[in-house]
This record gives structure tokens, C-alpha cells and sequence, in this order.
């Protein structure tokens, strides 16, 4: 037992599978929440998907608490903070309340998020990085799996109000964050990380694919599952049985894709999802059937996995002593358009929801272009196919 407890890596496993628990039910129940209780349309639920993502915008801060708290520690208060917040969720029923019980949970999910990236990057050796990768997305899934059949029993058979399912998933995850407190030693950085912002000129090309990677997340958090509420009526147990088809298949569909990364390669695999998320995004505008809307978000969410791609392409061409920073400026970068399409978007839905999601097509296009320039064989010196890299800064 000691020995186990002594691998950083089973720590990241665990805390990978904690985050679900509380966030998977919150996605879960919320369109169905704020319609039901709070009476949102797409400009209120544009809003506060909008001001969750601020915090994620605010990433960097990371960096600076860093020099008063040790990295592994903060991740777990940041996981403490994300449970709070769904905690408290179900009793604040109103716009403004949504907003700042979001505000608490969603600082503490985008600052558990940076660290996340940040220390498996640290930790993980490179050449197996996105297996490891992969099993950590297998292992949130198997948490999210338990989250949407909690959220299903809880609701259709032992009919609790939304509270007491806020209560307890973010309840879950506090717990959880405590005893992996106590019960880890603290792991050594194999590099000690710079405590300044780092944004440099090489890094150009990852900082592009994180920034689309983050519009496109947006796409079917906010307004994929949106679709399927308000258009095709699904209910909280329909939405928690697609998420959980979503999350079976991943399992076996997420340590696959780390070793297809190995063995492939990064733009190999980028390609493929890029071209894929052009065709879901048009399917999800022009859709009028609700099984292929669902069939649509299944193969919409399969596609996710695949963005280990980008950390391990960073992997490969970061100085390893940036690896905190960057991890902090790079989901400030992924949030960029993530703070202000829920807004413009939700204003476009009122018009047309067809064209919210061929704008996610033409992201998609965009992004596959990027993936062009990604290097067969990526490092110091050849971050992008534009020539040997652009000299560090």
C-alpha cells in the first residue's frame, strides 16, 4: 500500500477521477436546473457560461500563488473549491446566485485543471506521457460514470430535489481532495519551475491549437447540450444516459487514443479529430431527428480524447522549467474565445441556431489547418513546420 502511495502517478489518477464527480453532475443538471427553476433562455445561460469561463481566463494567477503554496497542494484546495461550489449550487435557484456559486467552482476547476496539465507534464516521461494521458481520461470517465448513474438514481427513483444532488457530488469530491491530502507524501519537481509569466515566440503554434481548442469546447458544452434540451426535449435522465454512453465508450476509447499518439503522432492524430468536428458541427445545425442529435453528441465528445495530442506536442517543445507557467498562460490563451462566444453565441441562437454551430465548422477548418504545421517529429528548434522553429525569447 505505501508503494502505491508513493507514486505521483496513482496521485494524478485519483485526483483525475475526484473532479468528475462533483463536475459531471453539475453539467449534468444544469440546462435542466436553470430552465426548470430559474427560467433561462440561450442569453442567460450564454451569460453564465460566459462568467465561468473567467476564471479559466484568469489562469495565469496560478503562477503567482504558486510562490506561496506548493504546486501539488494547490491542486488539491483547487479541487476542495470546485466541490464547494457545486455544493452550494442547488440553493441558489436565481441568475444571480448561479453566477457566483459558478464563480467558486469554476475558480477552483480551472486552476485544478492548470496544475493538472502542469504536473503530468512534470511527471509523465515523455515518451509514454499520453498513454498516461489516456488513463487519465479513462479514469475520469469511469468517475463521470458513477456521477450520471447517481444523478439518474437519485432523480428517477429516489426523486431528491436538485440540492441534494449538488450536495452530495461536490460533497464527494471535497472528501475526496482531504484524504489525498493526508494520505500522499509531497512529490519533488523533477525541474523547478520559473514563478513569472512566460510567453514565448516558439511556443506560437501551441498557443493557436489551445486557443481553438478552447472555442471548440465551448461549442458543445454550452450549445450542443443546449440543442438537446430545448429543441428535442431531452429530460435530466436522457442527458445523463447520453453522458454516460459517452463515458462507457471512453474507457476503452481514451488509453487507446494516448497509444495511437505514440505510434502516429500528434498531427496525425489532430487531423483526424479536426476533420471529424467539421462534419459534427454542420450535422448538429442541420439535425431535425433527436436520435441523430444524440448520435452526433456521442461521436462529438469521443473526439475530446484526442486533444492530448496538444499537451504532448508541448511536452516535446517546451523548456521544462516553463512548464508551470506556460501551463497557466496556455489555458488564459484557451479561454480567450471561450469568455466571450457563450455571449455572442447565445445572442446568435436567438436568430439562428444553425449558424451558432456552422461557426463551429469553420473553427474546426481553422484548426485543422493549424495541425498541418505540426512537426513529425517535434522539439527545441522544431516546434512548426514553417522552418526550424522561431529562436526562444
Amino acid at each position: 500500500m505505501l508503494q502505491i502511495l508513493r507514486r505521483p502517478e496513482v496521485l494524478l489518477l485519483i485526483l483525475a477521477a475526484s473532479m468528475p464527480l462533483s463536475f459531471s453532475i453539475w453539467n449534468t443538471l444544469l440546462n435542466n436546473f436553470v430552465i426548470e427553476k430559474a427560467a433561462f433562455t440561450g442569453v442567460e445561460i450564454g451569460i453564465l457560461q460566459s462568467v465561468r469561463e473567467i476564471p479559466g481566463f484568469l489562469a495565469f494567477l496560478v503562477i503567482f500563488v504558486l510562490l506561496l503554496i506548493q504546486e501539488q497542494r494547490l491542486a488539491l484546495l483547487s479541487l476542495i473549491a470546485t466541490g464547494l461550489g457545486v455544493m452550494l449550487t442547488g440553493f441558489f435557484p436565481s441568475l444571480t446566485g448561479l453566477l457566483l456559486t459558478t464563480l467558486l467552482m469554476s475558480t477552483g476547476f480551472h486552476f485544478y485543471e492548470t496544475l493538472q496539465t502542469s504536473l503530468a507534464l512534470q511527471w509523465f516521461p515523455k515518451n509514454t506521457a499520453a498513454i498516461w494521458m489516456g488513463r487519465m481520461a479513462a479514469a475520469g470517465s469511469l468517475a463521470a460514470l458513477l456521477a450520471y448513474g447517481l444523478v439518474w438514481g437519485l432523480m428517477n427513483l429516489v426523486h431528491l430535489d436538485y440540492y441534494w444532488v449538488y450536495l452530495i457530488g461536490g460533497g464527494t469530491t471535497v472528501i475526496i481532495a482531504l484524504m489525498a491530502w493526508i494520505l500522499f507524501p509531497q512529490f519533488p519537481q523533477p525541474h523547478s519551475q520559473r514563478k513569472q509569466l512566460v510567453l514565448r515566440k516558439r511556443y506560437w503554434l501551441y498557443y493557436a491549437l489551445t486557443m481553438m481548442s478552447g472555442a471548440r469546447r465551448q461549442i458543445f458544452i454550452v450549445f450542443a447540450g443546449f440543442l438537446m434540451v430545448e429543441k428535442f426535449g431531452y429530460s435530466v435522465g436522457e442527458i445523463a444516459a447520453l453522458y454516460t454512453v459517452n463515458h462507457l465508450l471512453n474507457l476503452y476509447i481514451a488509453p487507446k487514443i494516448g497509444q495511437f499518439i505514440v505510434r502516429f503522432g500528434e498531427r496525425r492524430i489532430l487531423t483526424l479529430e479536426y476533420i471529424g468536428l467539421i462534419l459534427v458541427f454542420a450535422g448538429y445545425a442541420l439535425v431535425e431527428s433527436a436520435i441523430v442529435a444524440a448520435a452526433l453528441y456521442i461521436i462529438d465528445h469521443l473526439f475530446f480524447s484526442m486533444a492530448i495530442a496538444i499537451k504532448t506536442y508541448f511536452q516535446k517543445i517546451v523548456d521544462e522549467c516553463d512548464i508551470a507557467a506556460s501551463a497557466g498562460v496556455s489555458f488564459t490563451i484557451n479561454h480567450v474565445a471561450a469568455v466571450i462566444i457563450p455571449v455572442l453565441f447565445g445572442l446568435l441562437w436567438l436568430t439562428s441556431p444553425a449558424m451558432v454551430f456552422f461557426a463551429g465548422s469553420l473553427m474546426a477548418l481553422v484548426s485543422l489547418g493549424l495541425a498541418q504545421l505540426v512537426p513529425e517529429q517535434p522539439g527545441p528548434g522544431n516546434e512548426a513546420r514553417l522552418g526550424q522553429g522561431v529562436a526562444a525569447t
